[in-house]
């Protein structure tokens, strides 16, 4: 069993841009979801796919559970989503020793930028880089779940 532990803020500028290692596009569709889980099947570069089940209460602290799977299987999954399909470019930027991940969503969320970095514990403090704004650590409403599910791209954007 993997352990995610990590924390999420939104970009304030485009000082990321120049960092990026590596992208990739993502379409990310939830087949089922609970109180304190989900099943997620996520579509990359139209080319491979994988299965992730989370477990766990807390948006920062879950249980974590990912495998490749068939890009077709992906693909059937998907049109079965609940809610909405989530469109994203996921952008990697190392710095002082973390990796994160800034987030470029479109389709229903449309101008939403969200970085994350995971982190080793949860009293690990990384470095937080000069485009990074507010901390959602545990904003319900910056869920990727919640955001398929309940369709806040009013509320957020």
């Amino acid at each position: 069993m993997a352990k995610e532990i990590e924390r999420k803020f939104l970009v304030k500028s485009d000082g990321w841009r120049s960092e990026v290692s590596s992208s990739s596009a993502f379409l990310q569709a939830y087949i089922a979801y609970g109180d304190d889980r989900s099943v997620r099947v996520r579509i990359m570069d139209g080319k491979r796919a994988k299965l992730t089940i989370k477990i766990g209460r807390e948006l920062s602290v879950r249980d974590e559970f990912e495998y490749e799977i068939p890009l077709a299987d992906a693909e059937e999954m998907a049109v079965a989503a609940v809610g909405v399909v989530l469109e994203k470019t996921r952008h990697e930027i190392r710095h002082q020793g973390y990796t994160w991940e800034v987030d470029v969503y479109g389709g229903t969320y449309k101008g939403l930028v969200v970085a994350e970095v995971e982190i080793e514990d949860e009293g690990a403090l990384p470095d937080i880089p000069d485009w990074i704004g507010e901390e959602i650590t545990g904003d319900r409403r910056y869920s990727n779940t919640v955001m398929a599910t309940e369709d806040l791209s009013g509320e957020i954007l």
